[in-house]
């Protein structure tokens, strides 16, 4: 044998051998997997590899599927060799994979939802209305006046009145928020952001001048003369959110988990001192690392604080320019406000 054919041949093999670590497949991975009601990407890239952010490595884009980066329950998912590689693929769609042709555009729409990425209704609040604004954003914003006769805490079904800004034209409806927490940065202690809490919405009966009427549609706590009035946001659909890995290293800190207490577990919503200007994007996937302890040298008799450990990993689902919120996925140790995160290792 030729030392050029020999060296072809070490060199396949090295090359399927990195290929097949880089994958990372489970062990005990499926062949073949039928996807159901209530799965996730998450759930479902934890059956074939032990890192989600490997996902968009190993999904084979099949041109012969309308719509093959979308999974409904039903499709059948299998490891598959394309190219002397591993690949998952979507090889027969379920029922709930059906499409309809829309006139005049004639695109191509699924009935049913896609499967999502992480678990919605951990989020749901923060995809539709939840906002981020700068000191400034809150500016020449509308805002609550006051309530029918003269209320000053109003709720859903209830009558209100606004006041547009000058030169403002007023919108068909708005979503009702107040001030919040003023996020700062923990080392240098700039401000983020501030965040708009979500109180409900209302719909425009009539305008008048700068004086608005609105009906309050729906409240999830008491309204109040004072609370602004923004433009409702379009949640992002969630096919856009698909596990992976930054592709340049970010680091920063948990800044605070929502349901206000400082200790965090799994899909608790936290937020995170790093934003779009720092190279986020949804569906990245950051590992927690939490603080080392500090203890005391006997040697030197000071304080040394011990290396960070991974103990967690999270989603980002919401960016804003700043900062951003990310879904807890999974805690192997309580998580604390203060934790760090960096991008996993490439």
């Amino acid at each position: 044998m030729s030392k050029t054919i020999k060296y072809l041949l070490v060199a396949g093999l090295m090359f399927l051998s990195a290929s097949a670590s880089a994958l990372q497949l489970k062990p005990d991975a499926p062949q073949r997997y039928v996807v159901v009601k209530g799965d996730t990407l998450w759930d479902i890239s934890g059956r074939f590899i032990g890192n989600p952010w490997e996902w968009p490595e190993i999904w084979y884009m099949n041109d012969q599927i309308e719509n093959p980066h979308l999974i409904y329950p039903g499709d059948v998912i299998e490891l598959v060799n394309v190219d002397g590689e591993m690949k998952l693929m979507v090889t027969s769609r379920g029922q709930d994979s059906r499409t309809v042709k829309l006139s005049p555009t004639a695109r191509v729409e699924p009935i049913a939802n896609a499967i999502p990425a992480i678990p919605m209704d951990a989020i749901q609040g923060f995809m539709r209305n939840h906002q981020v604004l700068s000191r400034k954003g809150f500016e020449n914003l509308p805002y609550v006046v006051a309530g029918e006769d003269g209320r000053v805490m109003m709720g859903a079904g209830t009558k209100v009145y606004g006041r547009l800004p000058e030169d403002a034209i007023a919108m068909q409806s708005y979503g009702i928020f107040r001030k919040g927490e003023v996020y700062r940065d923990p080392q240098t202690r700039e401000v983020l952001g501030v965040e708009a809490t979500d109180i409900g919405s209302a719909k425009v009966v009539s305008a008048e001048g700068q004086i608005l009427t609105l009906m309050l549609e729906k409240t999830n706590q008491q309204v109040n003369a004072g609370d602004f009035l923004l433009q409702s946001e379009v949640s992002e659909p969630r096919s856009n959110f698909v596990p992976k890995a930054p592709e340049l290293p970010i680091q920063g800190q948990i800044l605070s988990v929502t349901n206000g207490v400082v200790s965090v577990g799994q899909f608790d919503v936290v937020a995170l001192n790093r934003g779009a200007r720092d190279g986020l994007e949804t569906g990245h996937v950051m590992l927690v690392k939490k603080a080392g302890d500090k203890v005391y040298d006997p040697v030197t008799r000071k304080k040394i604080r011990l290396p960070s450990e991974e103990s967690g990993r999270m989603m980002v689902f919401r960016v804003f320019d700043k900062m951003s919120y990310a879904l807890i996925m999974s805690a192997t140790s309580p998580l604390q406000v203060g934790d760090l995160f960096e991008s996993p290792p490439q």
